[in-house]
């Protein structure tokens, strides 16, 4: 994997971290230009970037990571933020692409759920903080879609997208998965979102919807 992160201190962090947990870091970079730099000759599996990074610290490790996942979409990105930029989550989320994730900084310091979101990545699926997903859920200027939606499909619905499959959320709510397999058809009904193959797909479909 490649590591962007401007901070010196968080960086070097996150690669003793993820060295001990056995994940091979390929090189840690300051900065997104060195980022693609190391993507167009190296291609590793998954990438972590941080959206704020030098020159101007607005968007440059956002636009790098849409960058990469239009130019080499088998790379996974997690993205890093200190807080909840919607608009840039939208953008992220708006592509086709699978393996890409959105998580808080803070988040990181909860190892056990950075090293799974960054292994779902990874794998090619989705993870993405509970707080974006609720902010995203919550962001509605028209008539509220999710006014259709019952109590338990909206707790599916959060779960579902943070990226989580059927059998992991059958688990946590202590349902069966036939029970949330029902819930998630129910959710897609009411949404009036089109059916589509594979887990992180009907992710993303569920994010761009309520971000639209």
């Amino acid at each position: 994997m490649i590591l962007a992160e401007d901070s010196a201190l968080l960086r070097e962090g996150l690669v003793r971290l993820l060295a001990e947990e056995g994940h091979e870091v390929l090189a840690a970079v300051g900065d997104a230009a060195e980022l693609l730099a190391y993507v167009r000759h190296q291609q590793p599996d998954v990438v972590v970037v941080d959206v704020r990074m030098p020159p101007t610290h607005t968007d440059e490790g956002l636009r790098a990571a849409l960058e990469i996942r239009r130019t080499w979409p088998a790379v996974g990105v997690l993205v890093l933020s200190q807080y909840v930029e919607k608009r840039y989550a939208t953008e992220l989320l708006s592509t086709d692409s699978e393996g890409v994730g959105y998580l808080l900084k803070d988040r990181v310091v909860q190892v056990g759920e950075f090293l799974d979101a960054l292994q779902r990545v990874a794998d090619g699926g989705a993870a993405f903080d509970p707080e974006v997903v609720r902010q995203l859920l919550s962001r509605t200027t028209h008539v509220d879609p999710l006014a259709r939606l019952t109590g338990r499909e909206r707790d599916v619905l959060g779960r579902m997208a943070q990226g989580h499959t059927n059998s992991t959320i059958a688990e946590q709510l202590h349902v069966s998965r036939s029970a949330v397999e029902k819930h998630v058809n129910a959710i897609f009904e009411k949404l009036d979102l089109s059916h589509t193959t594979g887990y992180s797909r009907r992710v993303l479909a569920v994010l761009r919807y309520l971000g639209s």
